[in-house]
């Protein structure tokens, strides 16, 4: 029995070490979702799309974001495009139920949309965005998380802030779309 013992020391003190001083800081490789992610980005800057990751707020209350520009329904999903271009379509919120934004803004300063939208089920919550900008074209595709264990949201609905960092949108007019399954939301948006 001694001499398993000596064996188990022998081997774990030095794996030990070995692990803790020469491994890679950061997440280990996976496989599928780094191959994916770069397919992603080598997809989108070919069909000539930029994409940014936008994270979301949750107020307590009402936010000051100046309201004002005339916020349409068009088709849900995503441009046929985009979807086209993506590896991997992204979960959409089931329906966008109000848009709160400007219809002008300054490169200088952040843009910010507040929205509310019906969650796709009591497992997700929304967690932030994906800007994906073309020309004058502006589409937002909402992002989710997964809650944790055996908790779930308190409500379908989510009401979250979007904010596009300053100096993202050149000085020009711009389409924003905000897309959801059954019914998008779009408005025009002029950048000084």
């Amino acid at each position: 029995m001694k001499w398993i013992v000596v064996a188990v020391i022998l081997v774990i003190v030095p794996y030990t070490f070995l692990t803790l001083r020469y491994r890679k800081p950061g997440p280990a490789f996976q496989p599928y979702e780094d191959m994916k992610n770069r397919a992603n980005v080598s997809r989108l800057l070919a069909a000539g799309y930029q994409r940014l990751p936008l994270p979301a707020q949750r107020p307590a209350d009402r936010t000051g974001t100046g309201g004002g520009a005339e916020v349409a329904t068009v088709a849900g999903g995503l441009p046929a495009d985009l979807r086209a271009t993506l590896v991997e379509p992204p979960l959409l919120p089931a329906e966008i139920l109000q848009v709160t934004a400007a219809p002008s803004s300054s490169t200088l300063l952040p843009y910010a949309i507040e929205l509310t939208c019906t969650l796709p089920d009591d497992k997700r919550q929304l967690g932030g965005a994906e800007l994906y900008l073309k020309g004058d074209t502006l589409v937002l595709a909402p992002t989710f998380e997964f809650v944790a264990g055996d908790l779930l949201t308190r409500s379908r609905q989510a009401r979250v802030l979007l904010t596009v960092p300053p100096g993202t949108l050149a000085p020009g007019h711009y389409r924003v779309t905000l897309a959801a399954e059954r019914a998008s939301r779009s408005w025009n948006l002029e950048v000084k």
